[in-house]
Parts: structure tokens; sequence; C-alpha cells
């Protein structure tokens, strides 16, 4: 079977608030690495909000295009408002992929758009800003899969330190 490996790749992404958002969510669905491309990010890093500090864990990286030095086997994957676009809830996830997101000011480039194994949208009415757009995305990924894990643990794990709550039936 196919070694999973997930990256995440932002188009010039336009705030530091959206890139710690989107490394948030890179933590909280298992993303293996994030890059990101153009130089407004790199010019705001400073006010980054990656809350959970985990950039610590998961590399973000800036490079000159998206698609260098990716793995054989990678699908590449592009997520936006883009005409002929296949809908996420009917998109099947590959194991290996780097999913494209454009900026919230732009869109991907149509070269990157050409060499796309599969181009995907989430069929709202209206946009989502980046970080939505990556959260639904690496939520859809996770729905389908068959890696879920759902306890009761997790829940222990993986909520605030002041959230003791407990359903009693």
């Amino acid at each position: 079977m196919e070694s999973k490996h997930i990256t995440i790749g932002l188009t010039n992404p336009k705030s530091p608030s959206n890139v710690g958002a989107v490394m948030r969510a890179a933590g909280c669905y298992q993303v293996d690495a994030v890059r990101y491309t153009g130089e407004r990010y790199a010019r705001a890093e400073k006010f980054n909000t990656d809350t959970k500090g985990v950039s610590l864990k998961i590399p973000l990286t800036g490079v000159g295009c998206l698609l260098d030095s990716i793995d054989k086997g990678t699908k590449i994957i592009c997520v936006d408002l883009i005409e002929g676009a296949i809908p996420l809830p009917d998109f099947i996830h590959p194991q290996k992929a780097i999913y494209i997101f454009g900026p919230e000011d732009g869109t991907i480039a149509q070269q990157i758009i050409d060499r796309a194994d599969a181009v995907v949208y989430v069929p709202t009415v209206g946009c989502m800003n980046l970080a939505a757009s990556v959260n639904v995305l690496l939520y859809d990924r996770l729905a389908k899969s068959n890696d879920t894990i759902a306890s009761d643990e997790l829940i222990r794990k993986s909520r605030d330190t002041n959230n003791k709550v407990k359903v009693k039936y």
C-alpha cells in the first residue's frame, strides 16, 4: 500500500493570521509539511498566529515553486473556485498529495492548474477564507478515510486543559 504523505501548498498567502491558522489545521489533521510561495508572508512572518506552535513540528517552508522537489507519486490537487473543478463531496483523496490553495485576493496560476491531477472546490455560496478552506478540505479527507480515530482518549488528549466536561446519558 502507498504511504501517506500530505503537504499543503499556499500560493502567495496574504496574511500571517491565515498562515498561522493553516498551521494549526495542519497540526490537527496531521499534515506532513506546509509550503508557500511569494513575499507577503515572509514580510509579515513575525505576526504569525501559530498559537499551538505547530511550526516547531511541521516544516513551514518558503519555496520558489510549489511543485519543485515534490516526492515521486505525489498527486497535485488544486483547491479553488475554478470553472470545471470537481465538487469536494465527490472527490476521492489520494494517499500522497500536495493540496495547493490560491491566495484570498487571487487564484492559482494556470500553469499549476494545467499540471494538476485534479482540481476541486468547496461548493459554498461565496468564497471562504484561506484557513477555512484548508480546514474544510482536511476534514473532508479525514471523514472519508479509514484512519479516523474516534474515542474519549482522543478527546482528552486534544481538548483545552480547562475543558473537563463529560456527556451523561
